[in-house]
């Protein structure tokens, strides 16, 4: 990485405000080892291939073989029967390596895909591709939409490789739920802990049968959120006696034991008494069947999770905490079970079994024996779903971590509101592109107001403090070369607009989310406000004094942050001492190339605008 300034982040108000550039450090080597990877396991499965193709043949020539044999038998020739075993081994081996070199290398495609997807965020090509996570948007949020949090291309898409729903659920709520410091620094170390585990990450991509499997948050809550189906034990009793004598007569029927003339009278009032059960429950249960037929996966997911978490050992304290919550309960044991019943509810539907299944009412008593599961454990199987939400979402950001080397994890500080890095840089922008600038806003510099020519570079600038810090309280590492910061709640006005559904103007949802942010700072936490175009739907003079009527609310809170403008009357509030703000610019160095950015904030007032000079770059005439 080239570095050429550093930045004592304890100077005044008016601070060296340099500029780095990003070149690709070490993540070069993350993606050679993912490709590396991905090389030898191709590799493995080519064998594989190989191997099934020539176990097929010989499987088929073994049953080639074994029909002839078979053949010769069925025409008289009783010595061949002793040849048939030797046929028949050899099929029955073929067809058992088979298998297994399948499943290996069924395993072998999902390492391979795991670490192609790292392949493509390691090549900025992940945009569109993963999850939006916009299915956990939250209505009037106060910076979801303006720091692109969620959404195709979003800090949400770049985060999230989540094995299950509700892990992304969980990631989702560190991107967007306000944090105490504490919380965010057990999050950190967590993530620290886990960031070299590519080993743990690759076990966790293989976890459930297929693919497609996950852990689905929807499903889960609507089923615990049911009732539980009281029904009195000896009711349970009843249908499992009179079904286990249903079963034992049918099979003396077919085995012409007794005959059937003389079962029926035996067999119809156990028949009745499934059947007036049944019916009694029959609402209930049909719903609950409903349910468990797409929690299958889910749970075999969550199991699986929940075992492998249980034989790791960890050092952070947050880790410790959810192995313990699961080793302690035996949770992957327990869950076991569940899923045993809910894999005979599957097997149910099969087409030959489901008429078996009525008639024992096999799908009643499934019912009750998952009822009766969910009785004695849904509160910790509530606990081993949120630790295993955790500890995925702790995972994903220690991913991010581990394929962003040139981030670093900012020291969190207590105390008065303070964001403070050297060379920060929007953490979406591709890693040839990013312009790292100096930030220092604390007790001595409570805000920026930062002029400057269109498409200059200052939206930019303002998601890139905001986004970092929404990672530094999730528990990552931001992408400065240096970082120290409180945990804020964030508050950004950078992309309202116009609402004709709600009959907003943009300057009344502008004013709203002002109040909004000022509110915030009577909460007791630090406050990160970041504002674009602050009031820009009113005429100058009036938007500079409500303008500085905000800002000075917002900075009397103890909030610190950034405004962006084009209006040169609105660089009066930052020379008001009593609200500690600095004028900062963002302009192009050369007059004829109006678009010719380097992107770097500087100190003072814009002291050049550019829109006349690109109007006449468009080839329109100005008098």
């Amino acid at each position: 990485m080239a570095l050429t300034v550093s930045l004592d982040l304890s100077q005044g108000r008016e601070g060296a405000f340099m500029s780095i550039s990003f070149a690709p450090a070490q993540a070069g080597a993350v993606l050679d080892m993912y490709e590396a990877q991905v090389k030898s396991l191709q590799g493995q499965i080519s064998v594989l291939q190989t191997r099934q193709s020539r176990t097929l043949a010989a499987g088929v020539v073994g049953v080639v073989l074994l029909a002839a044999l078979l053949m010769a038998a069925l025409e008289g020739q009783r010595f061949i029967l002793v040849a048939l075993a030797a046929p028949l081994i050899g099929t029955a081996w073929a067809l058992r390596s088979f298998l297994r070199d399948r499943r290996v290398s069924t395993q072998l495609a999902h390492r391979e895909s795991f670490y192609e997807r790292g392949i493509e965020r390691m090549r900025e090509s992940w945009r569109g591709k993963g999850s939006t996570g916009l299915e956990f948007a939250r209505d009037n949020h106060l910076y979801q939409a303006d720091l692109d949090i969620l959404g195709e291309g979003s800090l949400f898409e770049s985060i999230c490789t989540t094995r299950s729903e509700v892990g992304a659920e969980r990631l989702a709520s560190y991107l967007l739920d306000p944090t105490a410091l504490e919380e965010a620094r057990a999050r950190q170390e967590a993530v620290k802990e886990l960031r070299d585990a590519t080993a743990l990450r690759e076990q966790i991509a293989l976890l459930g049968k297929y693919q497609f499997q996950n852990c689905d948050g929807k499903h889960l809550r609507e089923w615990l959120s049911l009732p539980i189906l009281k029904v009195h034990s000896g009711v349970s009793i009843l249908l499992a006696v009179s079904s286990a004598i249903s079963l034992m007569l049918g099979v003396c029927g077919f085995a012409t034991l007794f005959a059937w003339a003389r079962i029926a009278p035996v067999s119809i009032p156990f028949l009745v008494v499934q059947a007036v059960i049944g019916l009694a429950l029959m609402r209930p249960v049909r719903l609950r069947l409903k349910m468990l037929l797409a929690l299958g996966g889910d749970v075999v997911v969550l199991r699986q999770g929940a075992g492998l978490i249980e034989r790791q050992q960890f050092h952070s304290a947050r880790l410790r905490q959810l192995v313990e919550r699961l080793r302690l309960q035996d949770a992957a044991a327990t869950i076991r079970a569940l899923e045993r019943l809910l894999a005979a509810v599957e097997r149910r539907e099969d087409f030959i079994l489901y008429a078996f299944g009525l008639w024992l009412a096999v799908g009643t008593q499934l019912v009750l024996a998952v009822e009766r599961w969910r009785a004695a454990h849904q509160r910790d199987f509530e606990d081993w779903v949120d630790a295993w939400a955790e500890f995925e979402a702790l995972n994903a950001l220690a991913c991010y971590a581990f394929e962003h080397p040139d981030h670093v994890f900012p020291e969190l500080l207590d105390g008065s509101a303070r964001f403070e890095a050297e060379g920060l840089c929007h953490p979406l922008l591709p890693r040839d592109r990013g312009v790292g600038n100096d930030v220092a806003l604390n007790d001595l510099t409570a805000f920026y107001v930062i002029s400057g020519s269109n498409m200059a570079g200052k939206s930019t600038f303002l998601r890139a403090i905001g986004l970092n810090a929404i990672l530094a309280s999730a528990g990552a590492p931001v992408r400065a070369v240096r970082a120290r910061m409180t945990v804020f709640n964030v508050c950004a006005s950078i992309c309202i607009a116009d609402s004709l559904v709600e009959g907003k103007s943009r300057f009344l949802a502008e004013v709203e989310r002002l109040r909004e942010s000022i509110r915030a700072t009577e909460g007791g936490r630090p406050v990160l406000f970041l504002i674009d175009e602050i009031l820009g739907g009113t005429n100058s003079r009036d938007r500079r004094i409500a303008a500085e009527s905000a800002i000075g609310a917002l900075v009397a809170g103890g909030a610190v942050g950034a405004l962006s403008t084009h209006d040169l009357a609105l660089i009066e509030i930052a020379e008001n001492p009593r609200l500690r703000g600095v004028n900062l610019h963002m302009q192009s160095e050369d007059s004829e190339l109006p678009l010719a950015f380097d992107y770097r904030v500087k100190p003072g007032i814009l002291l050049q605008t550019n829109a006349l000079a690109i109007v006449r770059m468009m080839g329109i005439r100005i008098d």
